[in-house]
């Protein structure tokens, strides 16, 4: 998700039970350029330019086998170019087909490669044959019909991509309409007879493990991508459900000197429950009003009523927990 998917959200995400976690689009010109910047106090790597005053992308060594870089581009060149600019620090690449916002879209990027087919196709080719040690994948919509989209599924899985992630709405559906999962199935298949080794995500209407369980079992996909439920709650993935993530989200954010206006941002995205937990309504207003007039992350903290951790960094005992859930769990690709 465009700022929600920032790097305390995708730790938080696999400390709770993500097996990948996707980075925001970034487009390819925005990275290519950019150098590599190792925060030794923090752990933190930045991709920054000249130019900039605040990092193009940020990751750290613990998500990397997990990591999957989503990249915008309209071009095989550039596309390649910004791929390898990252490629050390990622588990994979991820072309994004699905985005229809103005500012993709009119540029040949996002959603406008659904139509153009062969350069979608040129793309990932390009992808696969510089990277053949990465993981290299793509996310796009539902076409109109069910013919238009199983064509394009065969142009696809001409490439030697690994995985693709399918959002059960067209471009013109709102989020506010229900995926259309009923239609998956016929394209799982149609995916299955042509290349059996590649991996089937389902995007849309799965907000938390058991709807992702179900909906793995409704469609027999190989996994489910939850965007907005992260959003709103980083630890939906849990088998045990989510739990309030507010105060620990932040004191992961400060340790490796998240940004702040991409903290406040992302702290206001969160559910009530996913602040504070269970409390009062009278309460709930009060701590939302001092979130929302924040400044700095210490008044964030106030409003949490917590003390932030002097630690920079993630190997203090506070975030223990999160180092050994990581590193323990093997990578998927």
């Amino acid at each position: 998700m465009v700022r929600s998917g920032t790097l305390p959200t995708r730790l938080v995400s696999l400390e709770y039970g993500a097996k990948l976690v996707w980075t925001p689009e970034v487009i390819d010109k925005a990275i290519i350029g950019s150098h590599r910047v190792y925060n030794a106090k923090t752990g933190v790597i930045d991709y920054i330019k000249e130019s900039e005053n605040k990092p193009v992308w940020s990751t750290h060594a613990l998500e990397r086998p997990h990591v999957i870089y989503q990249i915008g581009s309209s071009t095989p060149e550039l596309a390649v170019e910004a791929a390898k600019t990252i490629e050390q620090d990622v588990a994979g690449i991820d072309l994004n087909c699905g985005c229809p916002k103005h500012f993709s879209v009119h540029a040949g990027m996002g959603a406008a490669l659904l139509t153009n087919p062969d350069n979608l196709v040129a793309i990932l080719n390009a992808l696969c044959e510089a990277l053949p040690h990465k993981s290299i994948s793509c996310k796009i919509r539902m076409l109109s019909t069910q013919e238009e989209t199983i064509k394009l599924i065969e142009r696809i899985c001409s490439t030697p991509i690994k995985a693709i992630t399918i959002h059960c709405r067209t471009k013109s559906m709102r989020p506010s309409e229900p995926a259309q999962h009923d239609r998956l199935v016929e394209i799982r298949e149609a995916i299955e007879k042509l290349r059996p080794d590649v991996a089937v995500v389902c995007n849309g209407d799965g907000t938390n493990y058991k709807q992702a369980q179900d909906i793995m079992k409704k469609t027999g996909v190989n996994a489910v991508m939850i965007a907005r439920g992260a959003e709103a709650n980083p630890t939906c993935f849990s088998k045990d459900g989510p739990v309030k993530i507010g105060a620990y989200w932040l004191q992961v954010a400060h340790a490796i000197e998240n940004i702040f206006p991409a903290t406040k941002f992302c702290t206001g995205q969160f559910t009530p429950f996913a602040k504070y937990g269970q409390i009062r309504k009278k309460d709930r207003a009060q701590l939302n009003q001092a979130i929302s007039q924040a400044k700095s992350n210490e008044q964030l903290a106030e409003a949490y009523q917590i003390t932030l951790t002097n630690e920079k960094g993630l190997d203090g005992e506070m975030f223990e927990n999160m180092r050994k859930v990581i590193e323990r769990r093997k990578s998927v690709l």
